[in-house]
């Protein structure tokens, strides 16, 4: 998942924005003769965690942003509790009523040393 992508994702369940991430595995891609308009996100730079209106454009490496990929990781709403998992660069944000217990809870076994404390014991829609 591209961190660029954090600058549009709001929760599916309380419409909050931006969310929360922590990142467990990142690959970085080398792209020849990349160019990239800096700002390239609109409101809000996920790698700097902080909305533009509080960064000075001038120290922003859009293009360096744009070579980085969170391969493994979870994504938070603090509104709501809610986490959805980031599988092999995929974002899983998927409804309640979609989302599978045993692979939520395995997803968490997997990274509980990562996952915060407050997902594993109350996190939505599933936790350990």
């Amino acid at each position: 998942m591209k961190y660029r992508l954090l600058d549009i994702l709001a929760c599916p369940i309380c419409k909050n924005w931006p969310l929360k991430f922590i990142v467990f595995n990142e690959t970085r891609y080398e792209y020849k003769d990349l160019k990239v308009k800096t700002p390239f996100c609109r409101d809000y730079c996920a790698l700097r965690l902080n909305y533009l209106q509080n960064i000075n454009i001038a120290e922003l490496d859009c293009t360096e942003c744009t070579k980085k990929e969170i391969t493994d990781g979870i994504i938070i709403c603090e509104r709501c509790n809610r986490w959805y998992p980031i599988i092999e660069e995929i974002p899983v944000m998927l409804p309640d009523e979609l989302r599978k217990e045993k692979e939520d809870k395995e997803f968490l076994e997997k990274w509980k040393e990562k996952v915060p404390e407050n997902i594993l014991r109350n996190g939505l829609p599933y936790h350990l």
